[in-house]
């Protein structure tokens, strides 16, 4: 599918970063994080293997390499006594990281940051420093139980940590953090794409269902301000909240698979149902249909799997969920199944410039 840019709605963005002076935030989301890939993906010379590319990028992360690169190019044992780290394995690690485009090597042992790299950094819009640490420290231990998830069906991480990956999260503060964190970045990237694809003049109440701090229901409201919404999470998911306009903007604590705020005009459910079973995924669904007012609607923010046989992102996530909560990624008809399971009809799917599509589906 062709990403789209909507007019009314890319209108509503450029004035609203020319008003707040917001520009340059989403002119380097677009160029620097949406984008990105492609570079590294063409670079002429072998990449690491996967495991290890994650693995590195993940502990350069940890280790803050990006941030302390920001000013001028350092040498590896500099950034050794930076990070209490061995100077020759270090540089081990940032030459491999050079070679992918996450660095460059400037000389024989002076690494400079890449454009690639910058979003390492803590201080940047749409930071990945914490969710490249996510990977690395969660993630690649319950990749480590794939053979786990394959051979039974359920989730690996489950069988790496004993537990499920949202208690486990409530029981370990850093790396509910760090988790946290990863997520409420990656929404603020997405919230770019999302609103330059969709009009949401028509609504005048939202409900974010499971939004964590709120990051993308702000930028929503942000830009259309005759509208009202309510982040909706685990009390865990609303500790670190999002700056929000008490009058236009709450924070509700509860459980989507008992109930939602009730008799608003849209549902929002980002990177919700990849995380659930098909069963589970209609319970939620459920819920939104018999609370939203009359004429709602949900809007569904996910990856679609494509149905061919083609090389695609969403198909390595999908392992990525089968591994992690057991959940899944989903092509179009599978959509249009568990939306017709949970008494929906999918009105329309639009791409964004990011990887994920807006589904918008109504009550049947």
């Amino acid at each position: 599918m062709v990403a789209r840019i909507a007019f009314r709605p890319l209108l509503r963005v450029l004035n609203e970063a020319r008003e707040n002076e917001s520009w340059a935030e989403l002119k380097l989301l677009l160029t620097d994080r949406l984008f990105v890939a492609r570079e590294i993906q063409t670079k002429d010379h072998n990449p690491l293997p996967p495991i290890l590319f994650q693995m590195a990028t993940a502990y350069a992360a940890k280790l803050g390499i990006a941030d302390l690169l920001e000013g001028s190019p350092q040498s590896s044992v500099a950034l050794a006594a930076s990070t209490r780290s061995d100077a020759r394995s270090l540089y081990r690690l940032l030459r491999a990281l050079s070679s992918v485009g996450i660095l460059s090597q400037v000389g024989e042992d002076r690494f400079a940051l890449s454009r690639a790299g910058n979003g390492l950094r803590s201080n940047v819009p749409g930071s990945l420093r914490a969710i490249a640490i996510t990977i690395g420290e969660i993630h690649y231990r319950a990749c480590g139980e794939l053979l786990h998830s394959v051979q039974t069906g359920s989730p690996a991480f489950n069988q790496a940590f004993g537990t499920n990956l949202f208690d486990y999260l409530q029981q370990n503060t850093e790396a509910a953090g760090a988790f946290n964190q990863g997520m409420t970045n990656l929404d603020s990237l997405l919230a770019h794409a999302v609103l330059l694809a969709y009009d949401f003049s028509e609504i005048t109440s939202i409900v974010d269902v499971g939004g964590g701090e709120g990051k993308l229901l702000m930028k929503i409201l942000e830009l259309y301000p005759e509208m009202s919404g309510i982040v909706f999470d685990l009390p865990v998911g609303l500790t670190d909240r999002a700056r929000c306009d008490a009058e236009r903007c709450s924070y509700v604590a509860g459980n989507f698979f008992d109930s939602v705020p009730q008799r608003a005009d849209a549902y929002l459910l980002s990177g919700v149902l990849h995380d659930w079973s098909d069963d589970l995924a209609v319970v939620i669904l459920n819920n939104c249909r018999k609370a939203m007012a009359k004429n709602g609607r949900v809007l569904i923010i996910e990856m679609i799997v494509p149905e061919t046989n083609s090389p695609s992102f969403s198909k390595l996530l999908d392992l990525n969920m089968m591994i992690m909560t057991g959940g899944r990624e989903r092509t179009k008809s599978e959509f249009h199944a568990l939306l017709d399971a949970a008494g929906f009809r999918i009105t329309r799917i639009i791409p964004t410039m990011a990887p994920q599509s807006i589904i918008e589906a109504v009550p049947q």
